[in-house]
């Protein structure tokens, strides 16, 4: 009998090893095959955005490297958190990434009763962009205004009456511009929009006065003339745009406001899989043509990818947390 246990034990564990082996070879190859069928790029906000300047380039990449379609899902509302709530039930099986923003390190300081956390409901990919935000106005509404100083002097003589818009509330456009109004002593309305696609569809009609905006969205139509772009909100100028001043150069010393974009998959992502969506993300990079979009839209090539992006959204969770509680902003 103890023989026959022994022959038993044995049996057991070479089963448990090739149990535990096949996992691993199966993921891998199935990571190598990846994809087999359309990948689903969710965007939480509407089309037309920052968002859509950097998940639609490298989708279009994607789709011409590895021969499937990378489809981008719009889902706005809620400053981003609907379409991210939407992404973080998604099946994990790496055909479902999520492409958030820096609006998302916003939220849990806006909504308190969010039914998804992006630390831990999500495992990052790797940062898609960083752009400074720039102040533009409409050149229909405001054929006066020339300068950022020109636009301080219009708001302060007139309080309440100059408006921006926002690509909703709890977006970096809306503490933009909040921190705009808290630093120059200044009154504006605020007009949230579902999405900065929408919010400068009405801008460039002008509809509104003005938009904090990201630069990847504004860029276009600052080169068109549809927008005049008044100062950059960064500690320098933008090679794509020598001619526009940073805020402190524009006489708003400490004004310092960038939005990023990053790509997440759902939790339980296999590891083999989300390590070849990195993998990808850094072919992408390295291109010639992402480098030259990227630097249209403002934005220097990223390179934080996986565990090394966590840290950094902890640190914008509680930078923007504190923007949140020293402006006293409210979803309304």
């Amino acid at each position: 009998m103890a023989h026959n246990l022994r022959r038993l034990g044995a049996a057991c564990a070479i089963a448990l090893g090739i149990g535990m082996l096949m996992p691993l070879s199966l993921s891998a190859q199935t990571a190598a095959q990846w994809p087999q069928k359309p990948v689903t790029l969710v965007v939480p906000f509407a089309a037309g955005g920052g968002t859509d300047a950097f998940a639609r380039p490298l989708a279009s990449h994607l789709e011409t490297k590895l021969g499937q379609r990378f489809i981008i899902e719009n889902k706005a509302g809620a400053g981003g958190t609907v379409g991210a709530s939407f992404a973080a039930k998604a099946a994990p099986d790496g055909y479902t990434f999520f492409v958030g923003a820096a609006h998302h390190a916003i939220a849990p300081a806006l909504y308190p009763k969010l039914d998804y956390n992006i630390e831990t409901d999500f495992i990052p990919v790797g940062l898609l962009s960083s752009v400074p935000q720039v102040i533009v106005v409409s050149p229909i509404k405001l054929p006066n205004v020339k300068t950022l100083q020109d636009l301080i002097a219009d708001a302060k003589a007139n309080p309440g009456k100059l408006n921006f818009a926002s690509a909703g509330h709890g977006t970096t456009h809306q503490l933009a511009g909040e921190l705009f109004k808290l630093q120059t002593g200044t009154n504006l309305t605020h007009v949230p929009y579902r999405g900065a696609g929408p919010a400068m569809q009405d801008l460039v009609a002008g509809h509104v006065d003005m938009m904090f905006d990201g630069l990847g969205s504004s860029a276009d139509r600052i080169q068109s003339n549809q927008l005049r772009a008044l100062a950059i909100a960064s500690d320098k100028r933008v090679a794509a745009f020598p001619n526009v001043p940073t805020a402190e150069e524009a006489g708003l010393k400490g004004y310092v406001v960038s939005t990023w974009y990053a790509v997440w998959a759902p939790k339980g992502t296999p590891p083999d899989l989300v390590a070849r969506m990195i993998e990808e993300m850094k072919a992408a990079f390295a291109t010639q043509a992402i480098k030259d979009a990227w630097l249209r839209n403002g934005s220097d090539i990223p390179d934080l990818y996986g565990p090394a992006f966590s840290p950094f959204l902890a640190a914008e969770i509680a930078r923007w947390g504190k923007v949140v509680k020293d402006a006293n902003v409210k979803i309304e």
